[in-house]
């Protein structure tokens, strides 16, 4: 085995070290969203109340809040300047609620102030739905040449072409990812700030609350490094079929 061999191997034995981290990832989330949905905040704030109140203390009061289905299904909506909660954050005096709540503000606040991984994000959410889409039709294409290439060496050059096609879609799903790190751990430290600032959870409370952030950032980290990892290793594979054409 030479070096890029071993490192296709490498890459290739993290996938199930990165699975159960994602699984573990996705239950941490709801397990504690479900407990501290039962930590009632002392203020009695609603999840919408406390958008509201947040909103406004920063000037945005065109922004508008609605309700959207699902649980867990909170977001911002900057083409339409509307922060959408879920019926679970919406109505909801739980500290979890309102931590989640005013996370989604915070992206308002990002978007009224320019902030800059804000905007990278949104110039790259066309394109990589439009590369999410192509990915796996291109490793496809590239497995039925790859079968093909037992016979000719054309196919097998085909093969790699269009895995190399699917790398740079990853690529930029790899990118989006990225840049919604910072995105998304901004989004929890101005809602932090903010739930303070206004008075709207007491010391306990954040506590409780940033649990829940904390929780929900790491999905995040893990969606980032398991992109990393599929890149690196579709790339691996082109360089490895590439060296050895060489030889």
């Amino acid at each position: 085995m030479d070096k890029l061999q071993v490192a296709l191997l490498i890459v290739s034995l993290c996938f199930l070290p990165l699975i159960i981290w994602m699984f573990v990832a996705g239950i941490r989330v709801k397990t504690r969203f479900a407990k501290y949905s039962t930590v009632m905040s002392a203020k009695g704030y609603t999840g919408a109340q406390a958008a509201r109140a947040i909103l406004d203390a920063n000037g945005l009061n065109d922004v508008q809040i609605v309700r959207c289905a699902g649980s867990l299904t909170d977001h911002y909506d900057p083409t339409t300047r509307t922060v959408a909660l879920s019926q679970t954050t919406h109505d909801s005096s739980s500290v979890a609620a309102i931590g989640v709540a005013a996370h989604e503000v915070g992206h308002a606040i990002q978007h009224e102030d320019d902030y800059l991984p804000v905007k990278i994000r949104t110039k790259l959410v066309p394109v990589v739905n439009f590369t999410s889409k192509l990915s796996m039709p291109l490793i496809l294409i590239a497995m039925v040449f790859e079968l093909m290439g037992y016979f000719s060496e054309f196919s097998m050059n085909v093969s790699t072409f269009f895995l190399g096609l699917a790398v740079l879609c990853y690529f930029c799903y790899c990118l989006f990812t990225f840049i919604t790190l910072p995105t998304e751990y901004n989004a929890s430290s101005r809602a932090k700030k903010q739930l303070v600032e206004c008075g709207i959870l007491d010391e306990s409370e954040m506590a409780d609350a940033s649990k829940v952030l904390s929780a929900a950032a790491k999905t995040y980290l893990v969606n980032f490094v398991f992109s990393l990892m599929q890149m690196l290793r579709l790339l691996l594979i082109v360089l490895v079929r590439r060296n050895g054409r060489r030889r």
